[in-house]
């Protein structure tokens, strides 16, 4: 009888409600705290737009799970080991690492420039791997695990003018859970097909000034589709600085050559 009063009910519905936003809330402080690598709390506050005294409370239960840890020396906070236990059931990723390493070490010796791999998840592409430690033209080391919204980076328009259309079906339909500027940018971007269509025409994708990346607008960045059994798995990206040269520069210098070792990778994941 009890559980029909509607008083009852509609307080039960609150906590629910009350314990989803705070799940939401601290799974994003985790992702801005793994993305930065070592961020102080009033960056935390900004990544995932909470208030500060929340985003302190929120810190200060992953701190006691074992989460994240401050550093001795500052006030910054930085994910601990336990993080990747998150991930231990996660293992799609590690065949596409393993066959392109060798790859994109090359093409950084050759260029340069890092190169990396990413891979979709959810609204987002997150790096599997990098050679960011492997040259000096870089401003941060992306560690595997960092994240760019899909409609804010090159390898993120590269997957999406190669997606499958259930995949893409799956895209959007995340996307209507959001309503941030990266959500709203990626509906605009799937309600006009036309970049896409330019995207699939030139075989790759361009993102001029990064805005989501830890220096935010000084870097640039081509990004190649990869295939694995006829999808599109992930991208592969070269990232130069944005006052190294203009796009069209970039392109004609190492779009070809991008796109043939992401040719290459893709017929190694087969």
């Amino acid at each position: 009888m009890a559980d029909s009063d509607p008083e009852i009910a509609g307080r039960r519905d609150a906590e629910r409600d009350g314990n989803v936003r705070a799940l939401a809330r601290g799974l994003l402080v985790l992702q801005v705290i793994n993305r930065g690598g070592s961020v102080s709390m009033m960056q935390i506050s900004r990544g995932a737009n909470i208030p500060y005294p929340t985003a302190v409370r929120i810190v200060d239960t992953l701190i006691a799970e074992g989460m994240v840890e401050r550093e001795p020396a500052r006030k910054r906070y930085r994910p601990t080991a336990l993080v990747r236990s998150l991930a231990s059931g996660y293992r799609e990723a590690d065949a596409l690492v393993t066959a392109a390493r060798p790859i994109i070490v090359e093409l950084t010796r050759r260029f340069l420039w890092p190169v990396s791999v990413s891979t979709r998840v959810g609204g987002m592409m997150m790096v599997q791997d990098s050679t960011h430690q492997l040259t000096t033209l870089t401003f941060h080391n992306y560690a595997p695990g960092f994240t760019l919204p899909l409609a804010e980076c090159a390898s993120g328009k590269a997957w999406l003018a190669f997606a499958e259309p259930d995949d893409l079906a799956t895209v959007k339909a995340g996307l209507l859970q959001g309503d941030g500027p990266a959500e709203r940018m990626a509906r605009l971007m799937l309600a006009d097909g036309g970049l896409l269509q330019r995207i699939r025409a030139k075989g790759y994708a361009t993102q001029a000034r990064n805005a989501y990346t830890a220096t935010p607008g000084k870097t640039s960045s081509l990004a190649a589709p990869l295939f694995q059994g006829g999808r599109v798995a992930g991208a592969m990206s070269l990232i130069f600085f944005s006052s190294a040269m203009p796009m069209r520069e970039a392109e004609a210098r190492y779009a070809d050559a991008l796109c043939e070792a992401a040719a290459r990778l893709s017929r190694a994941l087969d």
